[in-house]
């Protein structure tokens, strides 16, 4: 009897690429979360700023932001405060830092004399530098409707006709 050799197949060869779909989906859960969550670490009182055309972020090195929210409150950095802890707070700010730039960010439905009891008490802290935060005004949108004014009549019919 012949004994013929035994022939061996070889297995599958291990992958030695890495995987790449559930790195990317991981990132893009993650990219998500912060989207999502990006938004509420800015600030967490609701404000309806006023709108005005030249309303441009600028960025102060040393500036405090002072809200006034629809209700009258007073927050600095933030933190609600009563308008004698309000001025002590902007006093020790003033003292240490003069040239700190206050930035008044107060709601279009706030009454006009507590936004200057709220300037008033910054002023007399020693802080002159003060900036009002507003939203930009949306573009305004090309009109494409006749305009409803006045209309223009042709001369002919307006005036009566001429006789020699």
């Amino acid at each position: 009897m012949a004994f013929g050799r035994l022939e061996r197949t070889t297995g599958p060869q291990p992958m030695s690429d890495i995987n790449m779909t559930p790195l990317v989906d991981v990132m893009l859960v993650l990219v998500v979360i912060f989207i999502l969550t990006a938004p509420l670490l800015a600030s967490s009182i609701r404000l309806d700023l006023p709108r005005s055309e030249g309303a441009t972020p600028g960025a102060a090195p040393q500036a405090i932001t002072l809200v006034v929210d629809a209700k009258g409150q007073a927050y600095l950095d933030d933190q609600p405060l009563s308008q004698p802890a309000l001025a002590e707070r902007l006093r020790r700010i003033g003292a240490e830092r003069p040239d700190t730039e206050v930035q008044l960010r107060a709601d279009a439905a706030v009454p006009y004399g507590r936004v200057v009891e709220v300037m008033g008490a910054a002023h007399l802290a020693g802080l002159q530098r003060i900036g009002f935060v507003a939203e930009p005004a949306p573009p305004a949108a090309p009109s494409t409707a006749p305009s409803a004014g006045p209309t223009s009549t042709p001369a002919t019919a307006a005036q009566p006709p001429r006789t020699p």
